[in-house]
């Protein structure tokens, strides 16, 4: 699904550019590392997935990509359904309030970030 890259200062969601075209983005995400609160491995990231979305593209039972709305905030979506994948709240992101993500590589990142006491896993 997408890439994922983190550094010392940031989480980049690397996107395709036909996931670019698909969840309405114009550029890669980029999240400020000190932003990132909470990190959940999760089995199906599509039971975490709140609100409606604007914009972006759901197919049934395969994929959902894009930006959905909620009471509680914006969350970015990228999950392929039936994969595993991550949940990431943040906090004073201006853009999302949540991640949920389909990666393979969940428990690696989760490592990451508590290795730099940047995140709670």
């Amino acid at each position: 699904m997408v890439t994922l890259l983190l550094d010392q200062a940031q989480l980049e969601i690397v996107l395709t550019r036909t996931e670019r075209v698909l969840a309405a983005q114009r550029e890669d995400i980029r999240i400020d590392r000190a932003s990132i609160a909470k990190l959940q491995l999760t089995d199906e990231p599509t039971t975490w997935i709140r609100g409606v979305r604007a914009p972006g593209t759901h197919l049934p039972r395969l994929l959902s990509i894009g930006t959905w709305r909620s009471a509680q905030g914006r969350d970015f979506v990228a999950v392929r359904h039936g994969r595993p994948g991550v949940v990431i709240d943040l906090e004073g992101d201006e853009r999302f309030s949540r991640l949920i993500l389909s990666t393979r590589h969940g428990l690696k990142l989760a490592q990451a970030l508590q290795m730099d006491d940047g995140a709670e896993a």
